[in-house]
């Protein structure tokens, strides 16, 4: 039987309207209406026929019931120029995510949520009160997505549908997730993510977003996380050319624009030195990109799942099936991570037994996190 909810998870997430889904699947808008509020039932052969439009097997639309990630609990940049499609889009894939963590989350004893609410608070104290609640010193942080998985944030990446966003978190059932793009520089993928980590610790789980107030808060918190501010005086960046900036931000492992306005705001650029920099810069091309930048940043949690996978004799395609979605959205969900997939003939594997634990621990000297 049809589970209506996830039919329309996944026309949104495909980012169809029912009229156009009805117009690749020769059936009536109005039956595709009454399928979504659980008004009629399809026939095997329409559901197997929504199932292979939609990019789904069948038992992902007749899997049990699943929740909306409702708007008001996500924070979109620029909400304001996004289509109301691409909004259900990025949602609805990132309920996908949320059943693939499930199926993680049923197997592995993953870490807990460790993100302290500081709502209210000015978010240059808040980012010093997250360091040293996490031992992190002044010292930069080696991988911002690794830190964030040993502290109970769960970090997916969006998919190629959806470029068009940089990121956005939430609180889902009190464990917070990240959702990044995996297109942008490293550099700026962690200010991406640290932006988010902001919007989790300033924002919470309840609060009633301002947006532009609150994006600016987060972009603060971003900055001081990264680019500690004691850390950086000790720097001697007063009156740093474009020359000293480019060297400097490989400490930090920021955006040279990012490094530039820090450098603003903590007194040790004028408004016109600043400005100038930036020109020189962008000139330089760091305007929309990092030339000879760092990596992409990728999960450390979720290769050691698949190494755990494989180790059972299993590959992600098994993950894929129990879900119901491909073994390549599957790996875009994952940082594009993968191991060699052998199709499993079909056949949804038994569920396995939950893992004796998923460890990740801070290295004491770098700040990078490891697995254990």
């Amino acid at each position: 039987m049809l589970t209506p909810s996830r039919l329309v998870i996944a026309r949104k997430w495909r980012g169809l309207t029912l009229t156009r889904l009805a117009k690749l699947t020769g059936l009536s808008t109005r039956s595709i209406s009454l399928y979504e509020n659980g008004h009629q039932e399809p026939s095997t052969e329409t559901l197997r026929q929504l199932a292979e439009v939609l990019g789904v097997s069948p038992t992902f639309l007749s899997a049990p019931d699943v929740e909306e990630i409702p708007e008001a609990a996500v924070s979109f940049r620029a909400l304001s120029k996004m289509t109301a499609r691409q909004r259900d889009r990025a949602l609805s894939a990132g309920r996908v995510a949320l059943l693939i963590n499930d199926w993680i989350d049923a197997r592995f004893q993953l870490p807990t949520a460790d993100i302290p609410s500081l709502t209210g608070q000015d978010p240059e104290s808040a980012a010093e009160v997250v360091r040293a609640r996490w031992g992190l010193g002044e010292r930069p942080i080696a991988n911002m997505l690794h830190l964030l998985e040993a502290h109970g944030v769960r970090v997916y990446s969006l998919t190629a549908e959806d470029n068009e966003l940089d990121a956005y978190s939430l609180y889902w059932h009190r464990q917070p997730f990240i959702f990044l793009s995996t297109v942008k520089s490293g550099e700026r993928g962690r200010f991406d993510a640290a932006h988010e980590l902001g919007h989790l610790v300033l924002h919470g789980e309840y609060q009633t977003l301002n947006r532009p107030a609150a994006e600016v808060e987060a972009n603060r918190f971003a900055a001081a996380f990264l680019m500690p501010r004691s850390a950086v005086l000790a720097q001697n960046l007063r009156y740093a050319t474009s020359a000293r900036i480019l060297q400097a931000k490989r400490t930090w492992k920021v955006a040279a624009m990012a490094l530039t306005h820090r450098l603003q705001e903590l007194g040790l650029l004028t408004e016109w030195g600043c400005r100038s920099a930036c020109v020189q810069l962008s000139r330089l091309g760091y305007r929309s990109s990092e030339p000879g930048g760092i990596p992409r940043e990728s999960s450390q949690l979720f290769a050691k799942v698949l190494r755990s996978v494989r180790d059972d004799g299993e590959t992600p395609a098994t993950i894929a099936m129990s879900i119901g979605i491909s073994s390549d959205e599957l790996q875009d969900h994952l940082f594009g991570l993968t191991l060699t997939a052998v199709d499993g003939g079909g056949r949804t594997a038994p569920p396995t037994p939950r893992a004796p634990g998923l460890h990740l621990v801070p290295s004491a000297d770098s700040g990078e996190h490891e697995s254990e």
